[in-house]
C-alpha cells in the first residue's frame, strides 16, 4: 500500500549539480521516497540505480505555485530540476504546483520523468523533459508521446553501464526507438561504478533476465568500468552524430535570465562535456556557466562594449566565454 501523506514545505534543495550535462542550481521533489513501481529507477544526479519499494510513504509537496516559488527565491541563480513525477500528479498537483512555482521564480526547469497532468499550459522555451532510462521498460515511445505533444522540447538519458547498455547494438537500438518516438535529444552519462552501486546493477539485471546473470556479474565486478564506460560514451555520440540529434538537452530559458546570457552558460556547459577528460578544464567551464548565471545582470552590454574581460574571473576561457555570447548575434 502506497500512503500519501503532506510535506511541512515545498521541498527544494539548493545544490550545485549536472544532469546530462546541464548545470541545475536546485531540486525539487514533489513526491518525496521511493516508493511505487517500477522496481528501479535511475537517478541522474547521482548518476547510479534506486531501488523502489512496493509500498510505504510518500511526501507530497504542497499544490500552491507561490509555496514553491518563495523555495526557489531562496536558492542559487540557473535553471532548476523538479522531478520525479508521481501517477498521484492528476489528484495531488504538487508536480505542476512546483513547475510553475520554478517559472514564478523566473527559473528554467528541466522535468524529469514527468506526469503529463504536472505540465504548466503557459511555458514558451522554460520547460525541457528528460525521461531517464528505467530497467526493463523499452515503452520509451508512451512516455514521450503526451509531453511531445504539448511542444514540450522532450527526450531521454541513457546511462552507460558496462556489459548492459554500452555495447554498439544496445545504443542503436535505444536510439532508433528514440527516433521513432520523435524524441527532439538524448544524452548519455557515466554510471558510477562504486561497489554499492554495481551490487545493486547486478540485483536489478538478475531480476529482469536471470539467464545473464553470471555474465553480467562478471563484466560489472572484474571488467575496467572506466574504459567501458568511456568506450559507451564514444558509441553513444557517434550514433547521435550519425542520426543528426543533440546529445545534450536544450536549456530553458526562465523569465528571470537574460537570454543572452542563458545561451553563453550553455554553450559552455557543452565545451565542458567536449573536454571532460580533462576533469580541471571541464570544471572550469562549469565553472564559468554557473559565474554567468549568478552575474546578477545581462552581460550582452559589457561583452558587446568590450569590457567583459575586466570583469569575467576566469581568465583562461575569456575568449572562449566571448565567443558564445557573440555566437547569438548581439544587438
Amino acid at each position: 500500500m502506497i500512503e500519501y501523506v503532506d510535506a511541512p514545505d515545498a521541498p527544494v534543495r539548493p545544490l550545485e549539480a549536472e544532469v546530462a550535462g546541464r548545470r541545475v542550481a536546485a531540486h525539487a521533489t514533489p513526491y518525496g521516497g521511493e516508493v511505487g513501481g517500477p522496481s528501479f529507477r535511475f537517478d541522474p544526479l547521482q548518476r547510479r540505480l534506486v531501488a523502489r519499494r512496493g509500498s510505504g510513504r510518500v511526501a507530497v509537496g504542497p499544490a500552491d505555485p507561490e509555496s514553491w516559488a518563495r523555495a526557489f527565491s531562496r536558492c542559487p541563480a540557473g535553471p532548476v530540476l523538479v522531478g520525479p513525477g508521481c501517477p498521484a500528479e492528476e489528484i495531488r498537483g504538487a508536480g505542476l504546483a512546483a513547475a510553475e512555482g520554478a517559472a514564478r521564480a523566473g527559473r528554467g526547469v528541466y522535468l524529469l520523468d514527468p506526469d503529463p497532468a504536472g505540465i504548466p499550459a503557459a511555458r514558451g522555451s522554460s520547460l525541457t523533459a528528460i525521461f531517464c532510462w528505467t530497467p526493463g521498460r523499452e515503452d520509451v515511445a508512451e512516455r514521450l508521446a503526451p509531453l511531445l505533444a504539448t511542444g514540450v522540447p522532450t527526450g531521454a538519458l541513457l546511462p552507460i553501464i558496462p556489459g548492459w547498455t554500452d555495447d554498439a547494438r544496445f545504443i542503436e537500438q535505444w536510439w532508433a526507438r528514440l527516433a521513432d518516438a520523435g524524441a527532439l535529444f538524448a544524452a548519455a552519462v557515466a554510471a558510477t561504478g562504486g561497489g554499492d552501486d554495481r551490487r545493486l546493477l547486478v540485483e536489478a539485471r538478475a531480476r529482469l533476465d536471470p539467464t545473464s546473470a553470471d555474465t553480467f556479474f562478471e563484466k560489472a565486478h572484474h571488467s575496467d568500468w572506466e574504459f567501458a564506460v568511456r568506450e559507451g560514451l564514444r558509441l553513444f555520440r557517434a550514433e547521435a552524430a550519425r542520426r543528426g540529434l543533440p546529445a545534450m538537452p536544450p536549456r530553458p530559458v526562465g523569465a528571470g535570465e537574460p537570454p543572452g546570457n542563458s545561451a553563453a552558460a550553455g554553450w559552455l556547459e557543452e565545451r565542458a562535456v567536449t573536454v571532460e577528460e580533462d576533469e580541471h578544464r571541464a570544471a572550469l567551464f562549469h565553472g564559468a556557466a554557473r559565474w554567468i548565471d549568478e552575474a546578477g545582470r545581462d552581460l550582452v552590454p559589457v561583452v558587446r562594449e568590450g569590457n567583459f574581460g575586466k570583469v569575467f574571473p576566469f581568465g583562461a576561457l575569456t575568449a572562449e566565454a566571448e565567443a558564445a555570447f557573440r555566437a547569438e548575434r548581439l544587438p
